[in-house]
Parts: C-alpha cells; structure tokens; sequence
C-alpha cells in the first residue's frame, strides 16, 4: 500500500495531512513538528517520521533535503529550534538534548565511518566502547569478554572470532561488529537503529549479505532506520519509507513495496528520465582518442582498449580487477611495466600527472575527499586549481576574475551553494562532486576519466552529472571512461561497457543490447587475477 500522503506528494499535491503510519502501541520512535534554521536558511519545515517497531525504514531525500539534519538531531549533534520526540512511548525534551540523551532514550547509530579501532581485536574494539569486565582482583576478566563477545559474534553472524583483528575482516563484517557494538547492552532489543549509509563502501555481494541480516534481526523485532542512495538496496529491505524534499516531509510510504521510479518521483517532484539508458544517442564517432595496446600493470596483465571522440565506455569488474589503476595509468599516477598507450594517434606515456593534464586528460578519483577537494578553502578556490595559471598575475591571484568564473560554473552546472565564497565543506556531496567535475571541464580535456562517479550522490543530483558528462562527450568530442561498482549506473551512462577479468578485457558489449542482470552476470563469470584471489585470502579471518 503507498499512504495518502506519498500518492498526493507524486501527483503534486498537498502532502500535510493524510498518510501517517501505525497505532502509537505499534511506534519504536515518532518525531512531529521538527522544525531547524541555520542563519536566515531553514531546512527542516514542520518534518515528521514514525518509525514502528520491528522494522526496516528508509529515509530518503537528496543531498540537501533534511533527512542528514533529522539524522543529527536525533543523535544530539544539532539541537531543534522546536520539535517533538518519542522514544518507545517516552517524551524527551529537544531543548538541551544531548548524544547522552539519544543514547539514554535507546537511540544507537552507526556512520560510514564505522569508528572501528582497526588494529585492535574485536572483543577490544567492544570493551573499548562499553568497557572492561573486571575480575575479583581488579584486572581484567578476559574470559567473560571473550565469552560476551563470541555470543555476539554468533548472533550478528559475524565470519571471524573474538581475537580476530578488525582489519582482517570482510567490510561487511566490519559494518556488522559496529551494529553488534552499538547493541552490545541491548538485552531487550528495544533500541532503535539507525543506519546512515551502510554499503557505501560494500560491493553488490557483501550489500546483500549485510542488508539481508539486517532484515532478519527487523524480523526477530529489532528496528532499524536507514539513510542510503543506493536505491535498490533499499528497496529490498525496507517496509516503510519517509521522503525529504527541501527540508518538508514529501511522502509516507507504510507496508509499502514502491518501484524505483515511483520514490524518484516524489524525492524529485518530477520523473528523472536523465538516470535511464541513452540508447541510439551517442554521439561516438570512429575517430580513436585513447588506446591502451596490451597495457599491464598492478591488477592488469594485459589490456586492450579504444575509447573513440564523443564515446562513453563503463569499466566494470570486480574489486581488485584493476578498474582504478586503468584510469590512473592514463592519469600519469601509475605507471605501465609494459604495452603502449597512445593518444590522439600519438604515443602517450605521461610521467607525471602534470604530463597527463598538459595532454588534456581530466580524472575524478574515486575518493573524493581525500584525493579531489580542499575540504578548508572555498568553493571559488577550488574550482581555480585547475586553471591557477590562467588566473596568476603578478605573484597573485586574480579574484575578481577567479570569483566571475566561480560564478558561471555555479550556474551553469547548477550547483546548490551560498556563493563563490562558501566553504566547500559546507555543500552537500552530490554538489561537492559537481564542482570537482566542473573544475576538470572548464579545461575542455580531450578525455575525462571517472572513478565512481556518483558515490554518495543522491539520485537527482546523480542525474544532474549524467547530464553533465553525456553534453561533455556531445559538446566537446571529449572521450570518457567510467570505472564503477554500479552496474546500473554503467549502463544507463554508457554507449559501451568493457569487463575486467584475469588482468584483461573480457568481455565488450553495447550498454543497450543487455540489462543490468547480464552485466552481472558478465562481471561474476569474469575470471579473477591471482593478485585478487591473494589480496582477499589474506585478508579473510583466521
């Protein structure tokens, strides 16, 4: 059943009354009347979520929307300007609401970034967070720990035992000792959890694995809420479903079991036709641009490969494949140890990235964070690293130009931000991603490299970079080649899709004459290289 509400949201009506979900005896956490204003911006209006018990529920909305700042109330890291909140039938009072608060309420969250002590044991990484057992002499009592820990690790299915160091443990498992951790004092399994983009870092298999014992302890009587913008991961394992747009509670779905299409509507106000298959439109010529001819290196043993002038190409493939180092090869950040590259005819053998970007080659790396922002400086600052010397005059920086250009890439890639001068940490991700993607197109580059291009990127805002690379490539000629785990977003993108196996090509295909299930199909038969088989044998727990 879709609610009232979500019906009347998708057709663009009035979305303030009907629809609400569950008897109270049924609610695990209901908030009404939540209302948050930084400065003169509100971004919570009058927003509301009823949770019931012995649920999964999502919570959806795009980059900016409120579900973050719902998130942060609820944990006590921002304070409500008015508000109420029920927790299991107890009021709690917003005003001078704490972490302790949330915690004491049977509020537990866990982040992307699990906060796990990664050298450390798991039975460490529990004590550390509730505390030693004592001994009746006063040390430690590390068989109760032990016994503690192993009961746990049993529940939460967790593939590794109580000394088993964290960092030698799958991702999933890892994401599942920081739920387990969270739930550790738990007995009665009345908290409420809330999950805030679990799978981030998971690939398909290990997201299905976490997701489905998370639907089990929901079954058992457990409940959970969770932020995620994989959108058919949560499809699969959430009953209900609560929508943000523009800080205003858009949809209620309850017992509900909504199409992809159907939530896009309603977090967008508006069909996204942008997310699905281009189809016959490329604009791909016969013209070559980059080639690798038998290109080895790290995962690769021997890569073969042509992107041609206005042609986007997908590289799929399985963790480890060598999907990064490809790009980063053509990126002059690693180096082949054999086979040629060339481009635009030429030879083409950048030593440095400085090289590769003289040459026109643009890459967005997968981490962006880390690799691609200036998290300190403001969103005019970064967009000018890529054209420092265009703007350099006289030993300085020319501002008002630097500001003038900050300004037209703003509008033109339509960025959400407070001005050229905000800081870049201040926007959401999606726009973040869009203006490190536009700081790489205002330099026209022949080739534009991606590395997941999309991660942590809500759906309108994905769409929104769809656009953005489909008209480089028609625009410009620019060839484009996308490294991606999303093997939806690979072939609603891409005019071809390769598949990296044993080190090579193998298998080519047109994104439009298969579905998403034969490139999955495709990636799983791929063989694997040996380095992979290693790197994940050494890793798994003893």
């Amino acid at each position: 059943m879709v609610s009232t509400t979500a019906q009347q949201s998708a057709a663009g009506g009035d979305s303030s009354a009907a629809g609400r979900p569950g008897p109270p005896e049924d609610v695990a956490l209901r908030v009404a009347g939540l209302n948050k204003s930084f400065g003169s911006v509100q971004v919570l209006k009058d927003a509301s979520l009823t949770v019931r018990s012995g649920t999964v529920h999502a919570l959806l909305g795009g980059n900016g929307s409120g579900k973050s700042t719902t998130i942060k109330i609820l944990a006590g890291v921002y304070q409500a300007d008015s508000g109420d909140l029920d927790v299991r039938g107890e009021s709690y009072d917003l005003d001078g609401y704490t972490p302790a608060t949330a915690e004491k309420a049977g509020l537990r969250f866990v982040h992307q970034d699990l906060g796990l002590f990664d050298d450390l044991s798991i039975e460490e990484n529990f004590a550390l967070d509730a505390g030693y057992p004592r001994n009746a002499a006063g040390g430690i009592d590390w068989k109760r720990l032990r016994r503690r820990v192993a009961e746990l690790i049993s529940a939460y299915e967790i593939q590794g035992g109580p000394r088993t160091p964290v960092n030698r443990l799958r991702p999933a498992d890892r994401t599942l000792v920081a739920i387990a951790r969270a739930l550790q004092d738990d007995e009665s399994g009345n908290c409420v959890v809330v999950l805030d983009e679990p799978t981030a870092s998971l690939g398909k298999k290990e997201s299905e694995e976490l997701l489905g014992h998370v639907r089990r302890r929901a079954d058992a009587g457990q409940t959970f809420v969770i932020v995620s913008h994989r959108m058919q991961e949560v499809l699969s394992v959430a009953q209900d479903f609560t929508i943000f747009r523009d800080g205003v509670v858009v949809g209620e779905l309850v017992d509900a079991e909504p199409t992809e299409d159907e939530i896009v509507a309603i977090m967008a106000g508006r069909a996204v036709a942008a997310l699905r298959p281009t189809g016959s439109i490329s604009h791909a010529t016969a013209e070559p641009v980059l080639e690798f001819r038998d290109v080895a290196g790290g995962a690769l043993a021997g890569v073969d490969l042509t992107v041609h002038r206005g042609e986007i190409v997908g590289v799929a493939g399985l963790a480890g494949s060598g999907r990064s180092t490809l790009l980063s090869m053509a990126f002059g950040a690693v180096r082949p140890t054999s086979g040629e590259m060339r481009l635009s005819g030429a030879p083409f053998a950048p030593r440095t990235i400085e090289a590769a970007m003289k040459a026109g080659v643009a890459l967005v790396p997968e981490d962006r964070a880390h690799e691609a922002a200036f998290p300190d400086l403001t969103t005019d600052q970064n967009l000018s690293m890529s054209v420092l010397r265009q703007l350099w005059h006289g030993g300085l920086i020319r501002r008002r130009e630097s500001r003038a250009n900050a300004e037209r890439l703003i509008r033109k890639f339509g960025v959400k931000v407070a001005g050229p001068e905000a800081p870049f940490s201040s926007m959401s991700g999606g726009n973040q991603q869009k203006i490190v993607i536009a700081r790489w197109l205002q330099r026209d580059p022949k080739v534009i490299l991606l590395d997941e291009p999309t991660q942590g990127v809500d759906v309108m805002s994905r769409a929104d970079i769809y656009g953005v690379v489909r008209d480089a490539a028609a625009e410009t000629g620019a060839c484009v080649l996308i490294a991606s785990s999303d093997l939806t977003e690979l072939h609603a993108l891409c005019d071809r899709i390769v598949v990296l196996g044993g080190g090579r090509v193998s298998q080519e295909v047109a994104a439009g004459e298969v579905s998403v299930d034969d490139l999955t199909a495709l990636v799983l038969k791929a063989p694997q290289s040996q380095k992979y088989t290693e790197q994940y044998t050494e890793g798994s727990p003893a």
